[in-house]
């Protein structure tokens, strides 16, 4: 995938974990959902990594995509893309995610089942791909390494005869234009809780 060594996109495997949730909680650190969730505090940058470990690592429970850019200096993007009807939780993921939400405390909980519960009418009907998180470090930030993963997830589901598509939610109302270009729709949005607006979008394939 990719089209460079600068910019070709790599499934990575477990070892790869540690360094895709540093480059994903960077790229998250003032995300509306991620301050919504754990609020502000001294222990923030600690509870953000706790959150966005438990989202990797669901996605290696359930032996779904980790996507990634290797850079000269390290992991420079990364993406974790799931299947919604794919694989169902195993016992390993129930034990983390309840052990995850005992360290981040049930107001956490209850803030993250909220956006949850906001955002399930937006659903496809169809087979497709989801893409979960994508994020760039900083330092490489305009590189166009946001559009090779974003390319490289539309090229995974072109080529699963399964996929009809890529869904998405963004809750940065730029980034709606941003997707809109790259052949994305808005098939819904809503208020979370007067706090901030999230839009579930979706690219058909071809």
């Amino acid at each position: 995938m990719g089209e460079s060594d600068q910019s070709r996109v790599d499934i990575l495997g477990v070892d790869a974990v540690p360094e895709i949730v540093s480059v994903l909680a960077e790229s998250f650190f003032d995300y509306p959902v991620m301050r919504f969730v754990l609020a502000s505090g001294p222990d923030y940058a600690t509870r953000l990594e706790q959150l966005v470990t438990l989202f990797v690592m669901a996605r290696v429970l359930r032996g779904e995509l980790l996507l990634g850019i290797i850079q000269p200096g390290g992991l420079g993007a990364a993406a974790l893309v799931s299947r919604p009807t794919g694989p169902p939780s195993l016992p390993g993921l129930a034990a983390l995610r309840e052990d995850t939400w005992a360290k981040l405390g049930p107001e956490a909980r209850s803030r993250y089942e909220a956006f949850g519960a906001a955002t399930a009418p937006f659903t496809v009907d169809s087979e497709h791909i989801h893409l979960n998180m994508v994020g760039v470090r900083r330092a490489t930030q305009g590189k166009g390494l946001g559009r090779a993963v974003l390319e490289a997830v539309h090229d995974l589901s072109a080529a699963d005869s399964s996929s009809t598509g890529v869904s998405l939610t963004t809750e940065v109302e730029s980034n709606v234009p941003l997707y809109q270009h790259f052949g994305y729709e808005v098939i819904g949005s809503t208020s979370v809780e007067s706090v901030f607006t999230t839009w579930a979008m979706y690219r058909r394939n071809g």
